[in-house]
Formats: structure tokens, C-alpha cells, sequence
């Protein structure tokens, strides 16, 4: 394999964060690539369970590279289980382009383990892309170490995002030659602090809550019970001072307990906003002074509001099981960090944050900006031309 080899990219649908990673492709490396998507999520609108609501990202996803809809026949075509992406016609599709070279995007669905065996049994170079983590997880079982160490193997090469998900690999037995540093990455351009019209509109944001003066802590995403969006409540109510608002952005199951938390507590400066699509979240990033990701357990793989943050020069707070964290969050330095079993670890993280932001943060800002400088498309990019110059197919 190498830079002219014709890559075939295997996704589940349009991402707001990989499409304009294919349109640096293209625009900045010679890979002649076509992006093979399985369900139009993201596209078309559809109902996300964990949002409780329907939509579609309100940004291009499509323009600036070859892709196509490879038709899915699955009766409830989706991500949650194994038969939601069912495509018979992908590995005719595949051989039909006849790539040197396929990136799969997971495994864990019918179409992508069509296509891992159609690759093998063609002789066909197949690289990897995958997110996962063994944070708060403990040791896979052996059967479970047995499969995804055979399956993995069938990879020539893989790239991982950061630290933890390196480790999740190495742990699953794949040498370090066929690991590269891909890390993920996203619009830098569109969540950039220098940008005068997203400052306005934040600033404005700001006024119509009421907030003007306050420091302000931002949770924003699914409220779902592994994001703990109820466990920063209760901690804000725990820490907080009259000077301090939180404000929840977006929509899911955990709505209900967040409102009637806050109207138990009227004296507390608590705001909703309603779910924000693409545009509108620099400026809801932009009004906050810390910006929180405290989820456990095993669900955050990675968390690219983390870097969405970042690049706006936010500081952020997760829990030691997103994984980001030691990539992105060095507590004191980028931002702070609570160990997400300890029940005291929240509270008292936030009480160092909003201790931290009542001061100048400037010297902050500056090391978060030059920590974040080294997650972009282009980095993503050197670490997939990496994988794809260093060989052949695996025996």
C-alpha cells in the first residue's frame, strides 16, 4: 500500500466530524478514496433514541469527496445492533470501484464483517479505524480477548485515536507496528475563537439568559444517565456560589429528573437550551467559561465536544473514563480531571475549576490552544498515509 493505492472507506453514515476530514483528504494529500456509506443518518432526518428527537445535522456532509448510499435493507437500520446496517450489495459495490486498499470505520455490524471476509478472501490490504477503551471496563474475558485478538489481526493496519484506545490494541495483542496515530480530530475552521460572529452571538446568548457576569458551567449533549448530566447538577448545587450558572444544552431521557432537580432549587442559577445542531454550537461554547464531560463507565470512547471546546479556547472538566482525558485534559494544565468512582471526586474538581476561571486564565488559554494544535485533519491525515505506506496484506 501507499499514497496512490485506491482507498476504500467503509462508514455507517455521514458524520459530522469525518466529513470534513474526507474533504481535507482531497483536498491536501494525492489518496484517491471513495466513501462507502451504509444508512443515511445525519442526511435525512431521523430520530435519534438517546436525543428523544428527529433531525439532521444542518452542515454539508456530502460535498468535497466521491461517496455514495449503498441501499440498506434492514427493517430498523441503525447503529444500536448488529443487523441495523445490512447492505448485500457492498462487497458488489466494492469490487465494482476494485480498490487497493479498504478502511473500515467498526466492525461490529453485518455489512462491516461482509466486507473484513469479501477483503481477506480477495487478498485485499484492510485497515481499521475504531475508537474503544478498556476505561472502567477491568480485564476483557479470555474468549472476548481470543475474538477481537483474531479479529483485529485481519487488519494490515490500524489506526488509533489516542492513548487509551493505543492501549485498548496493545492489550488485544497487535504490535506497535501496526499501530498509527491517527488522532481524532474536527473542524478546526469552524470552532475557531478568532471567529468576531460567534463571539457576538455567544455574547448575546449570554444576555437573553440572564447570565451576563457570571461564570458559567456548560453541559452540553445527550442527557443520558452515562453522561451523568444529574451528577453535575447535584454537584453545582454542592459548590456553587451566587455568582455561578449552569447551563444544559440538548434533549434525552434524563430531562425530566435535570428540571425537576433545578426548580427544587430556586435559588440556583440553572438554564436549558434546547438541542443545538452544528452552527449553533461555537457560540454556546463560546459563553461558557468551563465547559464539563463527566461521564463513566465505558460509553465516552473518545468525546469531540472535548476538542469542539478546546479549540475555542474553553477549559475543560472530565472524568477519568472519557477518553480524551489523558490526551487532552492534564488536570491543572488544560483543565481539571475527577476520578469518576470517587462520589467526592465531581464536586470537588468543579470547586477547583470555578475557583480556577474566577482568576486570569490567560496562561491556561495558551497551553489548552497549544495542546489541541495537535489534533487536527492534517494530523489525522499523516497518521492514515502512515498506515497505508507501511505494507502489504497481513499473512
Amino acid at each position: 500500500m501507499n499514497s496512490t493505492t485506491r482507498l476504500a472507506i467503509v462508514l455507517s453514515h455521514p458524520v459530522q466530524y469525518y466529513s470534513p476530514w474526507f474533504r481535507s483528504l482531497r483536498a491536501n494529500t494525492p489518496l484517491c478514496f471513495k466513501v462507502f456509506y451504509l444508512w443515511e443518518f445525519g442526511v435525512r432526518e431521523t430520530r435519534d433514541p438517546q436525543f428523544a428527537a428527529a433531525f439532521k445535522w444542518d452542515v454539508d456532509l456530502l460535498s468535497g469527496y466521491d461517496s455514495e448510499f449503498v441501499p440498506n435493507r434492514s427493517p430498523t437500520p441503525g447503529t444500536e445492533h448488529f443487523r441495523g446496517l445490512d447492505n448485500p450489495q457492498l462487497c458488489a459495490r466494492l469490487a465494482e470501484w476494485a480498490p487497493g486498499a479498504v478502511l473500515l470505520f467498526g466492525y461490529n455490524w453485518l455489512s462491516h464483517q461482509r466486507a473484513i471476509w469479501w477483503a481477506r478472501w480477495h487478498g485485499i490490504p484492510l485497515l481499521f479505524r475504531g475508537d474503544s477503551h478498556l476505561l472502567g471496563r477491568g480485564q476483557l474475558s479470555l474468549s472476548r480477548r481470543l475474538l477481537l485478538g483474531f479479529l483485529y489481526r485481519q487488519f494490515d493496519g490500524i489506526t488509533y485515536v489516542g492513548a487509551a484506545n493505543r492501549d485498548y490494541f496493545r492489550a488485544l495483542g497487535i504490535p506497535d507496528e501496526r499501530l498509527f496515530l491517527a488522532p481524532h480530530s474536527v473542524d478546526s475552521g469552524r470552532f475557531a475563537a478568532s471567529k468576531p460572529l460567534a463571539r457576538i452571538a455567544a455574547e448575546s446568548l449570554r444576555t437573553a439568559l440572564g447570565l451576563t457576569g457570571r461564570r458559567i458551567v456548560l453541559f452540553a449533549g445527550k442527557f443520558i444517565e452515562a453522561k451523568q448530566p444529574v451528577a453535575l447538577l447535584h454537584a453545582f448545587l454542592q459548590v456553587a456560589t451566587t455568582d455561578d450558572a449552569i447551563v444544559f444544552v440538548g434533549e434525552g431521557a434524563e430531562k425530566g429528573r435535570l428540571m425537576e432537580l433545578a426548580a427544587a432549587h430556586p435559588g440556583a442559577c440553572v438554564r436549558f437550551l434546547p438541542f443545538a445542531n452544528q452552527t449553533e454550537m461555537p457560540a454556546r461554547y463560546l459563553m461558557a467559561d468551563i465547559f464539563v464531560l463527566p461521564s463513566r463507565g465505558h460509553y465516552e470512547t473518545w468525546g469531540l465536544s472535548v476538542n469542539e471546546a478546546m479549540h475555542l479556547g474553553v477549559p475543560c472538566l472530565v472524568s477519568d473514563l472519557v477518553g480524551c482525558q489523558r490526551d487532552l485534559v492534564s488536570e491543572g494544565e488544560t483543565g481539571w480531571v475527577f476520578v469518576a468512582n470517587d462520589p467526592e471526586g465531581l464536586p470537588a474538581a468543579l470547586t477547583r475549576a470555578l475557583k480556577t476561571v474566577r482568576g486570569d486564565t490567560t496562561a491556561l488559554r495558551q497551553r489548552i490552544a497549544a495542546r489541541i494544535a495537535g489534533y487536527t485533519y492534517a494530523d489525522s491525515s499523516r497518521g492514515l498515509m502512515a498506515a497505508l505506506e507501511a505494507g502489504g496484506p497481513q499473512p
